[in-house]
């Protein structure tokens, strides 16, 4: 079956044509690309600019922050992977565990508090591991949700945005955000705990 099909730009549900039918859905922000392309190339042929020549001036620049930012996200990538495999994620959170079980913290979303600082697939996949053993309605399911919407990838987000501005001292923004996602960590159980149970 047809992407496009399947989004109801161009069929309906049953294959038959686009006229507005049941089941074809289409909203407003599937016109939303379409017309912010259209209104750039209209307001640079209204200034007289050349669009082709802007646009290869704005992929060289794209490709020379790519450049720039590899090495720290490649670095990061490799050494998440690396930590994930050797199991080390395993041993700290088995370490934690007494305090997790102390702070009344579900013990199968330790390993997601660990990995979330670091990368945002990993988060994904450990996410999507605790929602498989335990349920979304689960304490440690709705624990897992909050950490994961309401945090970030607090050492991602400081290699590669330094790095592509070229900020060589981070100053107070690693141990600011750490001290947030450590508050969010006690507080997500306690919250969660609170509002459901």
């Amino acid at each position: 079956m047809d992407l496009l099909a399947c989004r109801g730009y161009y069929c309906g549900h049953n294959g038959e044509s686009f006229s507005g039918k049941e089941g074809a859905e289409v909203s407003v922000s599937d016109f939303a690309v379409p017309v912010i392309f259209v209104f750039v190339l209209i307001y640079a042929l209204c200034r007289k600019t050349d669009v082709f020549a802007e646009f290869t001036k704005g992929v060289k620049e794209g490709l020379h922050t790519v450049y720039d930012i590899f090495p720290a996200l490649f670095t990061l990538v490799l050494s998440v992977g690396m930590f994930r495999a050797s199991g080390g994620l395993a041993l700290i959170s088995a370490l934690l565990s007494p305090v997790t079980n102390f702070l009344g913290f579900p013990s199968e979303v330790t390993p997601l508090v660990i990995m979330r600082p670091f990368s945002g697939s990993g988060s994904v996949a450990i996410f999507e591991s605790v929602l498989g053993q335990t349920g979304a309605d689960s304490f440690a399911g709705r624990v897992a949700s909050v950490i994961l919407g309401s945090s970030e990838t607090t050492f991602y987000v400081i290699a590669v945005y330094f790095a592509a501005t070229k900020v060589r001292r981070t100053r107070h923004a690693l141990p600011a955000a750490l001290a947030g996602d450590v508050t969010l960590w006690v507080l997500s159980g306690l919250i969660v705990g609170l509002w459901f149970y």
